[in-house]
């Protein structure tokens, strides 16, 4: 078990489900290590909130009893992703949806680098008010557009991932993330938009 770029963890994982399978029930805790981070930070951007480890837990604990499922060869951190995703909307799906806000912008606060202590305070306070104005438009889009964005932006999945933790098709992911960033693109102020680096998008 080595270590890949950006500090996560690399696993055979082929080989630790196959020992598992044959009745090695430790070898598993190869895999939670390996996934924890991830599960926890798409817990927290779909609105666990406090909860966010206990869902994990129990998405850790369905995944292993499920692993009799999990077909050979496709990506196992994908198949966790999706049980992760289902195991926070039910728990969730009774709460306010402050605390998806709350999460999202946890996990934006996450996906972006940390402001160096150097830099200048104007700076930092821009690019909170960009955060805050991002978390706002968020909550504008319906649930379906907010998750796609989520996935694809805010937890850097790939197409593929993002389809395979929704549940949705990779053309039904095409398509709600083009409607839901024009959606973003009208609801988002001018000023942020043109703040992008200054370019012409003409």
């Amino acid at each position: 078990m080595g270590m890949r770029e950006g500090g996560r963890i690399d696993v055979d994982e082929a080989a630790v489900i196959a020992r598992v399978r044959a009745g090695e029930a430790e070898a598993y805790a190869e895999l939670v290590r390996a996934h924890t981070a991830p599960a926890l930070r798409v817990a927290v951007a779909f609105g666990a909130g406090a909860d966010a480890e206990d869902v994990v837990q129990a998405a850790f604990f369905k995944a292993y009893r499920s692993l009799g499922s999990f077909r050979d060869g496709s990506p196992f951190r994908s198949w966790l992703m999706r049980i992760v995703v289902n195991e926070t909307r039910n728990t969730v799906r009774s709460s306010a949806r402050q605390r998806a806000a709350t999460g999202r912008e946890a996990a934006l606060t996450e996906a972006e680098p940390l402001i160096p202590e150097s830099a200048d305070p104007a700076v930092a306070a821009v690019d909170e008010e960009r955060r805050a104005q991002l978390t706002a438009a968020l909550d504008q889009l319906s649930e379906e557009h907010r998750q796609v964005v989520t996935c694809r932006y805010l937890l850097e999945m790939d197409e593929a991932e993002t389809a395979t933790a929704l549940g949705w098709a990779r053309g039904t992911v095409k398509s709600r993330l083009n409607r839901a960033l024009k959606k973003l693109s009208r609801i988002l102020p001018q000023a942020l938009r043109a703040e992008e680096g200054g370019e012409d998008h003409a």
